[in-house]
C-alpha cells in the first residue's frame, strides 16, 4: 500500500503560504468578516494552549490529568502556525514582514546580539558594578 498523502513543502514559508491559499479557497465567509474570523483563530488556539496546561497540571477536579504536555507543545505549535497565516493573510510578504519585526524585537531585547549573551549583561537580580 502506498502513502497518498502529497509530500509536505519543503521550508516554513512554502507551508504558510500553502495553508493560506488552502484557507482562502475553502473559507466560507470572504471579505472583512472573513479577515476578522481569521484573526479570531489566534484567540481559539490560545485557549486550546490554557486547556491544555489546565489539563497536563489537573487543575481541572472533574477532568483530572486530561492532557500531556506533548498535547501542549501541540496546542502551541497551532498557535504558531495561526499566527503565521495570519500574518500572510495580512501581507503577501509575511517573511520580511516577520523577520523585520525580529530585528526590531531582538534589538530591543537583547541588544542586538543574537544569543542575547552580552558580556555586560548582568544575571537577574545581580547589580550593575558600581551601583548601591
Amino acid at each position: 500500500m502506498t502513502d497518498q498523502r502529497p509530500a509536505a513543502p519543503a521550508d516554513l514559508w512554502t507551508t504558510v503560504d500553502a495553508l493560506w491559499a488552502w484557507l482562502e479557497r475553502e473559507q466560507p465567509v470572504g471579505g472583512r468578516e472573513g479577515l476578522l474570523l481569521r484573526m479570531l483563530k489566534l484567540s481559539e488556539e490560545v485557549g486550546e494552549v490554557a486547556e491544555a496546561v489546565i489539563g497536563a497540571t489537573g487543575q481541572n477536579p472533574r477532568k483530572g490529568l486530561s492532557h500531556t504536555w506533548d498535547d501542549v507543545q501541540a496546542e502551541v505549535c497551532d498557535v504558531v502556525l495561526s499566527a503565521l497565516v495570519a500574518l500572510r493573510t495580512l501581507t503577501p510578504e509575511p517573511r520580511a514582514v516577520f523577520e523585520k519585526h525580529l530585528e526590531r524585537v531582538a534589538e530591543r531585547s537583547l541588544g542586538g546580539t543574537a544569543s542575547g549573551n552580552r558580556a555586560e549583561r548582568v544575571p537577574h537580580g545581580a547589580r550593575e558594578p558600581g551601583s548601591r
